[in-house]
């Protein structure tokens, strides 16, 4: 073979290669990961391997299952795979999900806080969106390091739940969401609310936990701040704040649609019917409306209060106990009619 020949030989055979280059670099730096035209998640836990991996990675794309494996490899994310949530965006290419995956650079998730009768059935809720589960998350608001750090206790670590919707990462620790918690209380209450506060003589715990009576006693935002004026009045008075959540809270059954009058001697703190003043935490975790009820509430006279009769989800008001008697057998009779045990 002449000199000439081979030269252009190794010409055609270099040129390929450069195709074949140019083609794989198209593929993995430039082709969409995702032709579904919609973005998708995955999620990578600590028992992730590199298999399983491109395995949820396949799932989520199957056309890019080749080009995924490839940049993984050059990538070298074998033994560098971090946990957490990461998108899939039609954009988005092979290369760069490898390098996301390869860095650790993951896609925050929507968290909520629900607005639940207790810090565990909320935490439970929570988990459902998070790597962590309910029992470490449980573990993480319960324990006394925690407590002691953000200045709560075991009656009051719920108060570090603020019912909002929040922008964290998938994978984020317990004790860390425990701190995120505590900064989002410590932005929440700030000087305008703090001072609020401090003028009903309260402290931001025990706001929280009124809060939480106003919001087991009615979803109607209209009506939040007369009912938190009411317990407010009872307070200064030095009345019992006889409020029929806390009964549902000492019995734990959340499901009570009547209290009997056997119930109201329930022995529990919690249970404003025989111990005065609030219980020793709250008794669920409230809107942030009835937070904000509490610190603008309304000023009455009110003392009393029963749910109206045409079971609107509103309450009957009154000043005095024979006005509210009156209120509370038009109630009962309506119970009755409708046959509500």
């Amino acid at each position: 073979m002449s000199k000439k020949h081979r030269n252009k030989k190794s010409r055609l055979i270099l040129l390929i290669i450069v195709i074949l280059a140019v083609a794989l670099a198209v593929y993995l730096f430039v082709m969409p990961f995702s032709g579904r035209g919609e973005s998708v998640r995955i999620y990578i836990d600590r028992d992730d391997t590199s298999d399983s991996v491109l395995s949820k990675v396949s799932a989520a794309a199957p056309s890019q299952t080749v080009g995924f494996r490839v940049a993984a490899m050059l990538r070298g994310i074998r033994g560098r795979i971090h946990t957490g949530c990461y998108e899939i965006t039609p954009s988005l290419s092979s290369w760069q999900l490898a390098t996301n995956i390869y860095h650790g650079k993951q896609t925050p998730v929507s968290l909520t806080v629900p607005s639940t009768w207790t810090k565990e059935m909320a935490l439970g809720r929570m988990a459902r969106h998070l790597m962590a589960d309910s029992a470490s998350l449980a573990e993480a608001f319960n324990s006394a390091e925690s407590q002691q750090a953000y200045g709560v206790d075991s009656a009051t670590a719920a108060t570090l739940l603020l019912t909002d919707t929040y922008e964290v990462f998938w994978d984020i620790s317990p004790r860390q969401l425990v701190k995120r918690m505590a900064q989002e209380r410590d932005r929440y209450w700030n000087s305008d609310r703090s001072a609020k506060a401090k003028a009903l003589g309260m402290s931001r715990e025990e706001v929280y936990t009124l809060a939480s009576i106003v919001d087991a006693e009615t979803a109607n935002d209209g009506e939040k701040a007369t009912v938190a004026g009411l317990y407010l009045n009872r307070l200064r008075k030095g009345m019992l704040l006889q409020a029929d959540p806390t009964v549902k809270f000492a019995l734990q059954d959340f499901g009570l649609r009547r209290i009997y009058g056997y119930m109201l001697s329930t022995p529990s703190p919690y249970n404003t019917y025989l111990h005065k003043g609030l219980p020793p935490g709250p008794i669920r975790l409230p809107q942030l409306s009835s937070i904000d009820a509490v610190l603008n509430h309304e000023t009455h006279d009110y003392l009393y209060m029963c749910a109206n009769s045409d079971f609107s989800g509103t309450h009957a008001f009154a000043s005095t106990y024979g006005e509210h008697l009156q209120n509370a057998a038009r109630y009962v009779r309506a119970l009755n009619e409708r046959g509500i045990k």
